[in-house]
This record gives C-alpha cells, structure tokens and sequence, in this order.
C-alpha cells in the first residue's frame, strides 16, 4: 500500500525511505531559508526519469515550512507572506503589463476545503480600475481578476471549463489556482505551503479529483498555492501500523474517509491571510513594498 499526499516533499521521503538514499536521478533540490522558523525547499523535476521517481510531472515544487505558527502568530504570518511572495516571483516575475486570473478552488461550506475562496476574499482585484481608467498597465500593481467557481457537486460544470471561460475574458497572463491538498503527516496540517508551476487537480484534496488544470486545459500557465488541510484515513492508519498491519486491517475493509485537525477553523483564516498576503505582495508590489 502507499501512502497518499499531494506534497512533492513527501513523494521524496517516501522514496528515500523505500531506496535509502537521497540522490534522486533527474531531480534536483534547494534550500532557502527565510529566517530560524521559515524554510523554502525547492524541488525541480528535470526529467521524465525524475518525474517517475517522484510520481509527479517535470516541473517546479517549492514547499515552505513554517515552524510555531500558533506561538506569535502575527509576526510569522507577515513574515511567511513575505517569504510567499518572494517564491512567486520567481515563478511570475512582475512587469508592466502582467495580468493574473486568482481562482479560489473549493467548496467555501466545507471548512477543510474552504482555503481557495477565503483566500480569494482577501486578494486585491484590480481589473475593474483598468478597464475603468482604460490602461493597459501599470508600474505598480497587475491587472487581478479572481473567481471562486464552486464545485462540480453544486454547479454541474468541471472547474477547468469555468475557468478556461473566465480566462478567455480576462486574457490572463498566469492563472494562480488556490486549493486544499492532502497529507501524509498530519503535522504538516498546520505547517506547509506547496507552490508548482505543472498541474493542479481541483478537488485531489478531498478525494474527488477533476480535470485538470493546467496550459493545455485552460489556455494560460498556471500556478497553484496548497496547504495541506487533510490526511487520507487509510494513509493515517498506515501511518500508525506499519505496512503489514495495514495490509490485514484493510484486506475487507473498504474505506473512503479523510480526517483534519481539531483546529482547521484556525488554521484556514491563518493561511488563508498568509496566500492572500502573498500574493498582493508578489502582483502589486508598488503598493506593498
């Protein structure tokens, strides 16, 4: 049995555990740190070799860890959207004319897969000023509109073709997908930010994966912001036993369950003020500079 995660952090212990080493062919990794309590790593997957070992699509993982978000919250939560923004402007460097399309993925009456709306609700659209002022750009902030296209289960249409619709609009340089994604430690619940510049798949956090979004689906780069707000119930009882175990307890058991933390109310505000910061940083850095 395997363990489920959407981390690339994580397929990389995994695989490290399982071959005992930790060179990977066809990937390389990098570290920065953001102060004592604030790590980036970066996982580059170069090659169709490396995406094989990792189990994920040749492109850029970025993984900030924060250490004690509860104690201080204020000052970390500034500083870990500082240290946000910093990695998405590696990934969308800020010009004149840039324009970014924000979709909140998720379903905002769900708590654990409410991160995408809550954030959208505190980025800085500024789209409307444009058209208003009728610009084309700007030296200090990007041309932002945002959507929340609900889930599949309550509007009846893929996410990808809503926002693949909505990017035919507002013509969109880079979409920046936010959503929930799945664990395989429950610490990182609390703890971890994912950014990638390949795929995201709506819905994969919860178990119910969509059409994928990515150039090929929606017609513009995207780039995706997850936090961990889950852990498969199979993978946390892996976890727990050992494979063995496991193996027994689950041979007539068929589960479809996750799990979150006590404190996910908490945890959804806290990182949803760290991405909306972030990201307000990265695209309008005139204002908040």
């Amino acid at each position: 049995m395997r363990f489920r995660t959407d981390l690339a952090i994580e397929n990389r212990q995994m695989y490290e555990e399982t071959h005992g080493k930790s060179d990977i062919e066809g990937v390389t990794i990098t570290k920065r740190s953001y102060g004592e309590d604030i790590l980036a790593t970066e996982i580059t997957i170069e090659s169709e070799i490396g995406a094989r070992h990792l189990e994920k699509p040749a492109g850029r993982y970025i993984t900030i860890e924060l250490d004690r978000l509860l104690e201080g919250r204020n000052e970390i939560k500034r500083r870990a959207s500082q240290a946000l923004a910093s990695e998405l402007e590696k990934m969308i460097p800020f010009s004149y004319e840039l324009k970014v399309l924000v979709a909140g993925l998720g379903n905002i009456q769900v708590t654990p897969d409410a991160l995408g709306p809550r954030t959208l609700q505190k980025v800085d659209i500024t789209r409307h000023l444009f058209i208003a002022y009728e610009v084309e750009g700007d030296e200090e902030m990007a041309c932002v509109s945002g959507i929340a296209p609900g889930v599949t289960g309550t509007t009846g249409l893929e996410t990808a073709e809503i926002i693949k619709k909505t990017a035919e609009i507002a013509k969109p340089d880079v979409i920046v997908a936010v959503d929930s994604l799945a664990a395989r430690d429950i610490k990182r619940v609390s703890t971890t930010i994912q950014i990638n510049d390949t795929v995201i798949y709506p819905g994969g956090g919860m178990g119910n994966t969509r059409t994928e979004l990515s150039r090929e689906t929606v017609g513009a780069k995207v780039v995706s912001i997850g936090v961990p707000t889950v852990i498969d119930s199979k993978t946390l009882i892996l976890e727990a036993m050992g494979d063995e175990q496991a193996e027994e307890y689950f041979r007539n058991r068929d589960m479809d369950m996750i799990v979150t933390s006590t404190d996910i109310d908490q945890i959804i505000k806290d990182f949803s003020d760290i991405i909306a910061n972030g990201i307000n940083i990265a695209l309008h850095p005139g204002i908040y500079s």
